[in-house]
């Protein structure tokens, strides 16, 4: 392998965006990835919860190979198969309707927000503001950063595109006293991965759309991060026993080929010919990748398997809780979970991992989060675990 610094070519090259890890991947394979050392590492990060197969899946890089040779990409002013089928695959296994292809989550929640204006303009009396919650994340175009209710980001750009309420978390009166006549829907999402994996009360989202349906407004759910499968269920809306009038998805999509996607009830499927569109959404190359990874979830119920060792991951950090005066709390669902820690010593912990060949994500100052690929075994866990120990021990 070139013992080319990396490192310092990034830093004359690449805008100062990333607080990086020192670490510069060139390998992947399943659960594990490596450096350019040849270092193997256990990849509980899995792309910010996008690996959800893995790395290099075989049934992802063969439908890859083989859309490859065939086609892979043609405007939209044309009729796809790989974008139809996998249309039909997330319609057919969702609440929802119709569905539009974008490049990612910013692009999908951005159209989301669009397609909710658009339904405001047609039947609210041109409502347009949407209500988000603190600590939200929605992604970071202008539009989103004013969506994403966290000072830290919105501070720098402003000032801000209109058309955004911001209100606290978790209280359902909060969006109760911020609705007027202006308001065309309310935006969540179902577990706030970006906030250090924060679960709202079991009563908040089934709140939330009864007073949704009572206004007469949309609710769009988010599940960007938490959705094909990386809470126990396809969706994490099944959780809380309700359904959205507009869907937002990315990461998971395609296992690591870009793709997002939102998707919306009849009811709120008001969009006509031209009234949006992208160049690249829903390509034939990204739909083939997407349509592969999301087949084998559903058909292989990788969600119940999620389901069973996101229990048991969860109930061994508890344990770690129990154990090690560092680790004060463990939440999350799933195969996203997050460890509480009782100084701000995340990232010497997350950089302490790296060296004993754990990846982790510092999510906040007091925090680390766990989002490894939906394949993860108990003996993937088993490892981290004792890893994580040894380190807390020690902090």
């Amino acid at each position: 392998m070139s013992q080319t610094n990396w490192h310092e070519v990034e830093a004359t090259l690449y805008l100062t965006t990333f607080r990086r890890i020192p670490l510069t991947i060139v390998r992947g394979e399943g659960m594990r990835v490596w450096d350019d050392h040849g270092k193997e590492y256990l990849d509980f990060v899995g792309g910010w919860a996008v690996n959800a197969l893995g790395h290099c899946h075989p049934v992802l890089v063969e439908a890859i190979e083989r859309q490859a040779r065939t086609l892979i990409h043609t405007s939209n002013q044309f009729y796809t198969i790989p974008q139809l089928e996998l249309a039909a695959l997330l319609v057919n296994n969702s609440c929802m309707d119709r569905v539009f292809f974008a490049n990612s989550g910013v692009e999908s929640a951005e159209g989301a927000v669009k397609l909710a204006r658009r339904y405001g303009k047609l039947h609210l009396d041109g409502a347009y503001e949407v209500i988000t919650v603190g600590d939200s994340f929605h992604g970071r175009t202008l539009a989103m950063t004013a969506a994403t209710a966290q000072q830290k980001y919105q501070e720098l750009y402003s000032p801000l595109p209109p058309g955004f309420v911001n209100v606290e978390w978790n209280d359902v009166q909060a969006i109760r006293d911020a609705t007027g006549p202006n308001t065309c829907a309310v935006m969540l999402e179902p577990l706030q991965g970006e906030a250090g994996v924060r679960i709202p009360a079991a009563d908040y989202l089934p709140q939330v759309r009864q007073w949704c349906d009572e206004k007469g407004i949309l609710l769009i759910l988010d599940e960007v991060q938490t959705g094909i499968g990386r809470t126990g269920t396809l969706f994490a809306y099944e959780q809380a026993n309700i359904e959205p009038d507009i869907l937002v998805l990315a990461k998971g999509l395609a296992s690591g080929v870009p793709i997002g996607a939102f998707l919306a009830r009849e009811r709120a499927s008001v969009f006509q010919p031209g009234d949006h569109g992208s160049t690249f959404g829903g390509n034939p190359l990204a739909c083939a990748a997407a349509y592969a990874v999301v087949n084998y979830i559903v058909e292989n119920n990788i969600p119940a398997h999620v389901a069973r060792v996101g229990a048991r991951f969860l109930d061994k950090l508890n344990g770690l809780v129990q154990e090690l005066p560092m680790a004060s709390a463990a939440r999350g669902r799933g195969l996203l979970l997050a460890l509480v820690l009782e100084r701000d010593i995340a990232q010497d912990v997350t950089l302490e991992c790296l060296n004993h060949g754990l990846l982790v994500n510092r999510v906040r100052p007091n925090a680390i989060r766990f989002m490894p690929p939906l394949i993860a075994t108990d003996e993937d866990i088993d490892e981290a675990i004792n890893i994580l120990r040894t380190i807390l021990a020690s902090a």
